[in-house]
Parts: structure tokens; C-alpha cells; sequence
């Protein structure tokens, strides 16, 4: 049944004394792609005048090396981690190293890839050259498998760019932390998946000058400025950054279901999704986006309504796509949940749209979900699990054309 379940998770593809502690040693960077200091129980800034700068991008396959520092990678071409494992150790970041397990994806067109350890330049570097990789081998299914106690705000707004630009799901899965500037990095995903524990805190500022707390402010004010920036940006609600303001940082602030929603930290990246609308709208017609819209609801108020167990949701997601006419005979790689067909299933022809229902008898939600299958608000999608990837709220093509 596991296995089954687990291998549904395609639908859904797609900060600190009392943190957690980081399950990898703590390594202080010494070069450009180095932490300085990220340690990752401490949200930490960098002065840009002490910044090692990071090396040029290379303009040839001769990447230089880079050392892990103690962070862990794993590439897996299925998202059942719970029959199959993280995958194959990606022991070193050259270009034919990450070609050489990164190849045995490209036929299924699927990619998870299982980080555990900090949010440094390291991670930045990592993920820029396994996105070059995939986008090389056509593997447009993405999934980053997320287990961070945190680092480095600079890092985690550089390599979240990349993320949002390249097409990820992000999971935060059971047993997993998402904790200080992994926030940021989750908000960059295409969809965010979460059944791990996510955290934040205030920031600390390394090699600051400041010696009152005006000057400490206004400081840490500049930085802030491009968090909430970097925040709106990926759909996410700037009060996030208001709250880390409130946390010590040697303390932990960790955000409930609720807040994850309204924060606009789980489901469905807000601006990917109104993105996605639109070109769906342009390549698939205004019925697909009008059934696919219907579904999002449906599987918010009869699949998720509260649970945070991955197997029920996935499982329940699965059958539920079926109602709405998915996977499109026209458009099966824009359906939702087309990770789980993965080029195998039956397409199904549109067929009338099912009225979106409520579990349990919520008159009020049968009522709204009956009004209109409109999309879904900013900060109110898919799942709960760890899984990840995908445009859709709960799990649609963790890929990007």
C-alpha cells in the first residue's frame, strides 16, 4: 500500500538555540562558495564588503570543484522515498559526475533531488549546475526534496531566483525541517508541499559595525528590504518578515498549517499560478483552465480539510482527478497530477465538470466551492505532505515550458 500510495506523490509534484540542529557538520566557508559563518541554526546576513565573491559562472563543461562542506545530495528519478530510498549520492559537482546519475532520469522526464544541510553558496552553486544538467537532458519534472536547519540570507534569495526561474516543487517532507532562510528557498517553489516542520527567526548580521540598536536597525532594515521584496515576488505574504523581526535568533518560531496557508507558504506559488493560468488559458482553452481550477478546489476542501498525512492525500488526489476529465487527452502534461501518468495513463476526454464538494458536511464551503470553480487564492493551495513540485496547487507539471 505504501509503495502504491507513495508513488502518487507525482501529483503533488511536481531560525535558533532551539532549533532543530543541523544533522551535518557545522563547516565554516573558506572560499568564494564558502558559509562564513552560516552555521545553520542562525539566520545569518553577510556585509557584501566581506563577501567572498562567488566565482563567474563557467562558459565551458569545466566546472571547477567544489567542495560539498559536509552537505548532503541525492538524486532520485522517482518520488518514492519510502520504497526506494533518497537515490544515488551525488558525490561531486563536476559536470560529468552530475550527467552521469542525472542521465538515468531522462527517459522518464522525473528528477528529485534530496538536500540535507545549509543554505549557503554551496547550495546556490549545486542547484545552478543540476538545473543546467536537467535542462540539457530535457528533465523538466522537478522535485527538491528539502531537509535545512538554515544559513545564509543572501544565498537562499540568490538560489531561490534560480528556483523560481527553472521549475521546482518543493517538498519539506515528514522528519524534515524547513527552519530560518530555508523559508526563503521554500518560497521560491513552484508548489511547496509540507509535512516537515518550518521555523523562523530573526535574522543575525555578521561582521555588523553596529554598536546601538538604531544602528543594528538600520542595518538589518537594508536587508529586509530585500527579503520583502524577494517575498512578493514569489507570492508570499512581506508579514512573514515582520515576524521574523520578533523572534530572537537564538529561539524558534515554528508556523502553523494555518499560517503556512495565509502566508502563502504552502500550495501553490501565487504568481506561478496566475502565470500558469494565462498560458494555459492561451495553450489548452478557457474549459481545461476552468476544470483544472474546479479540481484545485475540490481536492483543498475534500482531500486536504485538515489532514497533514501524505498517503491519504496522495492517495485521495489520485482518485479525485479522474472526476474532472485529467489527464487531458489535449493537454495531459498540464493536468494536474500529470506526474503520476508519467506518459503511462489512459487520457481522458473533458468530460461535464463535478461540482466541487466539501468533506464533512461544511455547508458554507459546499456553498462557495458550488458558486464557481474560481482559481484558488494566494496562500490557500495543495497539499500538506512533503512532497513537491508542480504549478498546480496540489501537485501539477513540475516542469516549466
Amino acid at each position: 500500500m505504501m509503495n502504491r500510495v507513495v508513488r502518487c506523490l507525482l501529483p503533488l509534484l511536481m531560525l535558533a538555540g532551539c532549533t532543530v540542529p543541523d544533522k551535518h557538520t557545522d563547516t565554516a566557508g573558506d572560499a568564494g562558495l564558502g558559509a562564513q559563518a552560516a552555521d545553520g541554526e542562525h539566520m545569518v546576513s553577510i556585509n557584501s564588503a566581506d563577501a567572498p565573491p562567488l566565482p563567474p559562472r563557467p562558459q565551458t563543461d569545466q566546472w571547477p570543484d567544489v567542495d560539498l562542506e559536509g552537505n548532503r545530495i541525492f538524486v532520485s528519478c522517482d518520488v518514492d522515498y519510502a520504497g526506494g530510498g533518497d537515490g544515488q549520492a551525488l558525490e561531486a559537482l563536476s559536470r560529468p559526475d552530475i550527467e552521469q546519475v542525472l542521465s538515468a532520469c531522462q527517459e522518464r522526464g522525473l528528477l528529485r533531488v534530496r538536500y540535507q544541510g545549509k543554505i549557503t553558496g554551496v547550495f546556490v552553486e549545486a542547484m545552478w549546475r543540476i538545473t543546467q544538467v536537467a535542462d540539457a537532458l530535457a528533465i523538466s519534472r522537478r522535485v527538491l526534496d528539502l531537509d535545512s536547519s538554515g544559513g545564509q540570507v543572501e544565498a537562499a534569495i540568490r538560489v531561490g531566483d534560480q528556483i523560481g526561474a527553472s521549475g521546482w516543487t518543493i517538498w519539506v517532507r515528514e522528519g524534515s525541517v524547513c527552519h530560518s532562510a530555508c523559508v526563503f528557498v521554500l518560497a521560491a517553489g513552484d508548489n511547496r508541499l509540507l509535512a516537515g516542520k518550518v521555523g523562523i527567526h530573526r535574522m543575525m548580521r555578521i561582521s555588523s559595525k553596529a554598536t546601538s540598536r538604531a544602528e543594528l536597525n538600520d542595518e538589518l532594515q537594508q536587508v529586509y528590504g530585500k527579503v520583502k521584496d524577494y517575498l512578493q515576488r514569489n507570492g508570499v505574504a512581506v508579514g512573514v518578515a515582520d515576524l521574523m523581526m520578533t523572534v530572537p535568533n537564538r529561539s524558534l518560531r515554528l508556523l502553523t498549517s494555518e499560517e503556512l496557508r495565509q502566508y502563502g507558504l504552502d500550495g501553490t506559488n501565487a504568481v506561478q499560478d496566475d502565470l500558469e493560468r494565462i498560458r494555459q488559458m492561451r495553450k489548452c482553452g478557457a474549459d481545461f483552465v476552468r476544470r483544472k481550477d474546479a479540481f484545485l478546489v475540490s481536492f483543498d476542501q475534500r482531500c486536504k480539510n485538515g489532514r497533514n498525512d501524505l498517503e491519504a492525500l496522495t492517495s485521495c488526489g489520485q482518485g479525485l482527478k479522474e472526476r474532472f476529465g485529467f489527464p487531458d487527452a489535449t493537454c495531459p502534461d498540464e493536468s494536474p497530477l500529470a506526474e503520476i501518468d508519467n506518459g503511462h495513463g489512459e487520457l481522458v476526454p473533458p468530460a461535464a465538470t463535478p461540482e466541487p464538494e466539501a468533506e464533512g458536511g461544511d455547508e458554507a464551503r459546499t456553498a462557495d466551492a458550488d458558486a464557481a470553480p474560481a482559481a484558488p487564492q494566494a496562500g490557500t493551495a495543495a497539499a500538506e505532505p512533503a512532497a513537491d513540485k508542480g504549478k498546480d496547487k496540489a501537485a501539477s507539471g513540475a516542469r516549466r515550458q
